[in-house]
């Protein structure tokens, strides 16, 4: 209530009985009925019969309250007169009353009988009802308690009519307050408003809102109205086309969907097999309820069925000459791939008929495997699918799942094939070493038969559960590794593609790279040239990669950051990378180039290994400690590897005295060989020699020379045997600029697969035996104890005093 109101009290105080109401507010001048069953209550309408029938109405606070104390009372009521009241047989009492005026109440007093209340009349000053924003207040919420009588269905029409009659402003908002559906603490704001002109403001904001909402509630339920009556029409019109359909016969001419599916069927050239189970399914498809569920899955599957290609076909390219240009223009080197796939086209031209093959291309990330599958889709002119297995872990993915499952779709295969429409597309299997298994099946397993082509011309999809013809498909697949299972490697024609040297990757970079971003980020011609040397300088200091792709990114960081110097109006004119630009462009080297420089280092040893990525340089160390003979290992080593370093510690120990060793030295002291970067796994048996001759150099205390890398396994007997992954080790050895490689005997034979300018810059040294190793990779030869000589190969030579010759029998290159 306002304290500062401008306000008409009657005289004093005076003592009133008090009937708390629940969940209503009485206003002056309403008429209503009240059902009173509380005994306090009952009590304070028996004393305001007694006296002149007078009582004050308060609201209590929470209608949850059955008994109220004084606080749960506000402090605005009205005095109202009791006009009828009647006691009823249950013991509660009928009484209609009418609001009289606003009181104010001082002070409750709690009796034992009733609440009773100091209470002093609240009256409003006349000339308030006159001025002119009273009036302008008065016509505004007179036109809109209209426009809300019209939304409200439950308010009669006579209402608004009755109302607009009222003439006194305090006694029409009242009136109207009386008449909202409100809640209760909002009645009872509007009681105690006691200026005029704010009651008639606040009413009218509480009007406008409930028209607000009132509208939203009438847009709901015309568009659910439409919305219902639309279905309703659809269904009308859908019988009444069917009634008609059926009158006419077989002389209607308006198109349904069975006979468009009947066409479909004997256009879709579909074996004897498929046609009959078509056509047997959708005879049923016309005996059942257009809007059943089962007719939905059959009309799936008979639309699956005619949506394959039973016999559409792309024109093979069989023009070797246009085949190998496309092929030249897109990719570079990578000769092997290209070989096969103009043999296949030559034999495509003599035999017409032949079984697509099955290619799988294994290489480190970024060579082109996923762009080269491309490359000879368009060069045989077939259209190009790629399905990544990547993470797939489902059979289902593969063969589809079966009808009985809701939302059943044929597998990946048969849904690629449906998308391209043709028969013989060029499928790639992308990252097919990266499947896994679980309890939904092994899609490896569900592969085999895809790609056998002696299977693959009876393929049988679960959903379709009709045979369909793969063998024209030309399927490609593309793997880091060879960690596929045995079965599904047999089926696959395996063609390595190793990682590219300097010379390829820099052929590469100035061809396709170069040209690809600058255009990607907006350059124009003569905008941007990077120098051969740059791309050098970036390929050695910036990337260490078998693939291009880091050095791409490394490329159109580059070209980003002139665009965004040319933007600047920093630069004008053409700009040229040269090397000596690069660490503003790319900031510090990140790889150093060049092993050769280091130091000769005792008890340690420079090996080659293998990994998805290309092959690395490994650092292999060996340390004597004193101790009981104890052999420590780390850096992750593998069951292969630690079984290689036993190996190499029993060659140690039987050629002990000619190695000029004490032969006690494993009694003696403890013997630590470590390969640094521990945080990657290590496995295979290719470090042998390297185990070796770490050891060798350790006890001997003979640096072993840095420019020097080696590889191959080791027996007891100190033969050297050979080693897979040749190539990409050479590439790892040539990157690292290391001189000299000793590799087995037996991998001279895959020396032809090496480019000629990396034989060119390497030293290669095939070996057969360990001796032949130590000489190359220690600085001197060890001093032998009296009588010791070493076994070369059936020759006895003896160490000290012919070391030259050993050393030319072993040079080759």
């Amino acid at each position: 209530m306002k304290q500062n109101a401008k306000l008409d009290r009657l005289p004093g105080p005076v003592l009133m009985p008090v009937l708390p109401l629940r969940d209503v507010v009485i206003y002056p001048h309403m008429v209503i009925p009240l059902f009173v069953g509380r005994g306090k209550s009952i009590h304070a309408l028996d004393l305001a019969m007694q006296s002149n029938k007078r009582i004050v109405l308060v609201a209590q606070r929470g209608a949850e309250v059955d008994e109220p104390e004084i606080k749960d009372l506000y402090n605005m009521g009205t005095l109202s007169n009791v006009l009828q009241l009647l006691r009823l047989p249950d013991g509660t009492v009928k009484v209609l009353v009418e609001g009289v005026q606003r009181v104010c109440i001082h002070q409750f007093t709690e009796t034992e009988v009733c609440f009773m209340a100091n209470v002093s009349v609240l009256e409003a000053i006349p000339e308030e009802s006159e001025s002119p924003d009273v009036h302008a207040l008065v016509r505004s919420l007179l036109g809109a308690f209209d426009q809300y009588v019209k939304l409200n269905k439950k308010i009669p029409g006579e209402v608004a009519a009755s109302i607009s009659g009222i003439e006194d402003p305090v006694r029409l908002t009242d009136t109207i307050a009386a008449h909202m559906t409100l809640k209760l603490d909002e009645k009872q704001k509007i009681l105690e408003f006691c200026e005029l002109q704010e009651r008639l403001e606040h009413l009218l904001g509480l009007v406008e809102g409930e028209i607000d909402i009132l509208q939203v509630e009438k847009r709901i339920r015309s568009r659910v109205k439409q919305q219902m009556e639309k279905t309703q029409r659809e269904y009308y019109l859908n019988e009444q086309m069917k009634a008609i359909q059926k009158e006419l016969g077989d002389l209607d001419d308006i198109p349904n969907e069975i006979e468009d599916l009947a066409r479909r069927i004997e256009k879709a050239g579909m074996p004897k097999e498929a046609k009959d189970k078509a056509k047997a399914e959708l005879g049923k498809l016309k005996m059942m309820p257009p809007m059943s569920a089962e007719a939905t899955v059959v009309r799936n599957y008979v639309d699956w069925l005619v949506s394959v290609p039973w016999k559409k076909r792309t024109k093979i390219h069989q023009d070797l000459l246009e085949a190998e240009a496309i092929l030249e223009t897109d990719h570079y080197g990578l000769e092997k791939v290209k070989e096969r796939i103009l043999e296949y086209l030559a034999v495509q031209q003599r035999a017409r008929k032949l079984k697509g093959p099955i290619l799988c291309l294994v290489g480190p990330p970024g060579v082109g495997k996923t762009s080269l599958g491309r490359s000879i889709a368009r060069a045989t002119n077939r259209k190009f699918v790629r399905m990544s297995l990547g993470g797939v872990r489902d059979e289902a993915e593969i063969r589809g799942h079966r009808r009985t499952y809701i939302g059943s779709l044929p597998g990946k295969i048969i849904q690629n094939l449906a998308k391209v429409e043709v028969r013989n597309p060029l499928f790639l299997f992308d990252e097919i070493d990266k499947m896994a298994m679980d309890f939904r099946g092994d899609p490896s397993s569900a592969l085999l038969e895809v790609l056998d082509p002696e299977q693959n011309n009876t393929f049988s999809d679960h959903y379709l559960e009709v045979d369909f013809d793969l063998s024209d498909v030309m399927f490609v697949a593309t793997a880091n590794s060879l960690n596929i299972p045995s079965p599904l490697l047999d089926r696959m024609e395996v063609i390595r593609i190793p990682g590219y040297t300097e010379d390829e990757k820099l052929n590469i970079a100035s061809r396709y790279l170069v040209p690809k971003q600058i255009t990607d980020n907006g350059l124009k011609k003569g905008e941007l040239a990077i120098t051969d040397e740059a791309i050098l300088d970036i390929i050695r200091f910036y990337t260490r990669e078998a693939g291009v792709r880091n050095l791409e990114r490394e490329i159109a960081k580059i070209c980003r950051k002139v665009v965004k110097e040319i933007t600047l109006k920093q630069v004008e004119g053409q700009i040229t990378v040269q090397p000596e630009l690069l660490q503003k462009y790319l900031g510090v080297r990140r790889f150093r180039y060049g092993l050769a420089e280091e130091q000769d280092q005792i008890g340690q040893v420079t090996g080659l290994a293998w990994t998805e990525v290309g092959g690395e340089l490994l650092s292999i160390e060996a340390a004597l400690v004193p101790g009981k003979g104890k052999l420590i290992h780390t850096g992750q080593l593998g069951e292969v590897m630690q079984e290689s370093i036993q190996a190499a510690m029993t060659v140690v120990r039987s050629r002990a005295e000619s190695l000029g060793i004490d032969p006690e030295f494993h009694q003696k002291s403890d013997v630590h060989i470590h390969v640094p970067e521990g945080a990657t796994p290590k496995d295979g048996p290719s470090a042998g020699i390297g185990m070796c001759t770490a050891l060798v150099s350790a006890l001997t205390r003979i640096p072993a020379r840095a420019s020097v890398a080696m590889t191959g396994e080791i027996t007891l007997r100190g033969e050297v045997l050979p080693i897979g992954g040749l190539k990409e080790k050479l590439l790892a050895a040539h990157r690292g600029s290391v001189a000299i490689v000793v590799i087995p005997e037996e991998n001279r034979k895959d020396l032809t697969e090496i480019p000629e300018n990396i034989l060119a810059k390497l030293d290669i040294r095939p070996v057969r035996w360990i001796d032949q190793v130590l000489v190359i990779a220690l600085q001197t030869l060890p001093e032998p104890k009296p009588r010791a000589m070493v076994n070369t190969e059936e020759t006895v030579v003896d160490v000290v005093v012919k070391p030259v010759s050993v050393l030319e029998g072993v040079r080759a290159h």
